[in-house]
């Protein structure tokens, strides 16, 4: 395992553990819903199947598809907020 790799896990387990990764899904949840993110996506999913018919599209064809529009449509006010209080987290329970 790379030592990024260890760090990531390290973080996450941190994270998981004092709950705070809850708290950022749901902080995630609510602002990608809040700036419009959310129902973009859906309109995004009606066009895929729409495209190549119900019949055609399983659930795993719809997230590949999907993923990469997803990801770019999340706005970077949405990203730094989160980065801030990960940073944040971090600082206040350094070990």
């Amino acid at each position: 395992m790379s030592k990024d790799s260890r760090m990531k896990a390290t973080v996450n387990q941190k994270l998981t553990e004092m709950g705070e990764r809850e708290r950022l899904k749901e902080l995630l949840r609510a602002k990608l819903t809040e700036c419009g993110w959310k129902d973009q996506m859906k309109a995004h999913c009606k066009e895929v199947i729409k495209e190549k018919g119900l019949e055609h599209v399983t659930v795993e064809d719809l997230v590949v598809e999907i993923t990469p529009k997803g990801r770019a449509l999340v706005p970077d006010s949405v990203k730094k907020e989160l980065l801030h209080r990960i940073r944040a987290f971090l600082a206040q329970h350094a070990t």
